[in-house]
C-alpha cells in the first residue's frame, strides 16, 4: 500500500486515536472488574496470629475478604463494644440535655387600628404639551398641543384626541380637561 504525503498524516492521526480508544477501552473494562476488599482484623487475645480463611490472601492483620462474603466478624464486633462516647458537645444520643431558653421581649401586646383604606388612585396626568396659539381678529384663539409626534390645533370648547377638552386659552397657559376622569390641568406654555 502505497501513501501519499496528504494520506501519510491522516494515517498517523488515524493510528493515534486508535491506541487512544484501545487504551480507554482497556481501562473501561479493567475498572468494571470486582476489586478484593482488605479487611482489618484484630487478633485474638490469647493468639499472635490469626490463620487466613480458605479463599483468602495474605497476613492474618490484613486479610483479602471477598467483598461478598456473609459471614459476621464477631471478632471485630467484640473489639468495639467497649468504646464510649467521650466527646466535650451536646450528646445527641440524650435527648432533652439543652433546655430551650425562653423568648425575652414583650411581643404582641394588642394589635392596633387597622391602618385606614388607600384612597382613589391620583388621576392619570395629561400627556399635552402646549406650545404656542394663534390669533386673528374677529377669529377665536386657537392653541397648539402637542402630543408625542402629533399636533393639534384647537378652540375653547373643543375636544382634542377623543378625551381632552380645551377649558380656557391664556397667554402663558390653557386649561384642560380630562373627560374621561374629570381631571384639570393647567398646562403652561413651553419655549422649544
Amino acid at each position: 500500500m502505497k501513501l501519499g504525503a496528504e494520506n501519510r498524516t491522516k494515517v498517523i492521526v488515524l493510528v493515534v486515536l486508535g491506541v487512544g480508544a484501545l487504551i480507554s477501552v482497556f481501562y473501561m473494562f479493567s475498572s468494571l472488574a470486582p476489586q478484593p476488599q482488605v479487611v482489618a482484623t484484630v487478633p485474638a487475645k490469647g493468639n499472635a496470629a490469626q490463620t487466613p480463611r480458605p479463599g483468602t490472601h495474605g497476613p492474618a492483620t490484613g486479610i483479602m475478604a471477598n467483598s461478598l462474603d456473609p459471614e459476621l466478624k464477631l471478632k471485630l464486633l467484640e473489639s468495639s463494644e467497649g468504646t464510649r462516647y467521650e466527646g466535650h458537645g451536646r450528646n445527641i444520643f440524650v435527648p432533652g440535655l439543652e433546655e430551650i431558653p425562653n423568648p425575652v421581649g414583650q411581643g404582641l401586646t394588642k394589635p392596633g387600628p387597622p391602618p385606614p383604606p388607600p384612597g382613589p388612585p391620583p388621576p392619570p396626568p395629561i400627556n399635552l404639551k402646549f406650545f404656542g396659539f394663534a390669533s386673528h381678529p374677529g377669529e377665536p384663539t386657537r392653541v397648539f398641543l402637542a402630543q408625542g409626534e402629533t399636533v393639534f390645533i384647537a378652540y375653547e370648547g373643543q375636544i382634542v384626541d377623543r378625551r381632552y377638552k380645551v377649558v380656557r386659552i391664556n397667554p402663558a397657559s390653557v386649561e384642560i380637561e380630562d373627560v374621561l376622569s374629570n381631571n384639570r390641568q393647567t398646562i403652561p406654555l413651553t419655549q422649544s
